[in-house]
């Protein structure tokens, strides 16, 4: 039975539904992961500002050229930054939830259609 179009149309639907859903979750991930990775590092950036002295010099890079700013106007786009990122972080945690939840209810109801046995 490995041939799909031997299956039922709903089946085929649901397969295919499936392949979207498993698509999806990796690109959540993919996405979770990055963000992971952007928050840490700003995290890191806010930490070493809060460790150099009020008079120091502070350089942002805005494309190619580093510009000189205030270390108080940087520390606060930081932590701007990282609160957006913190937002960003919870609808994709409840993307992936919804996301979860769909794909379990599905793969059951596949593996009713198909005789399958249930998992777990």
């Amino acid at each position: 039975m490995s041939d799909l179009s031997q299956l039922p149309p709903n089946v085929q639907e649901r397969i295919a539904r499936l392949q979207q859903l498993q698509n999806t979750m990796q690109q959540l991930l993919a996405q979770k992961q990055r963000l992971e990775a952007d928050k840490a590092e700003t995290e890191r950036a806010i930490t070493t500002l809060g460790e150099t002295s009020e008079g120091a010099k502070v350089y942002k890079s805005v494309g190619a050229v580093l510009v000189e700013k205030e270390k108080a106007a940087v520390v606060k786009e930081l932590t701007d930054r990282k609160d957006f990122l913190e937002m960003r972080e919870k609808v994709l945690e409840k993307q992936e939830e919804k996301t979860k939840e769909k794909l379990q209810g599905l793969q059951e109801t596949l593996q009713k259609e198909l005789g399958l046995p249930q998992q777990g």
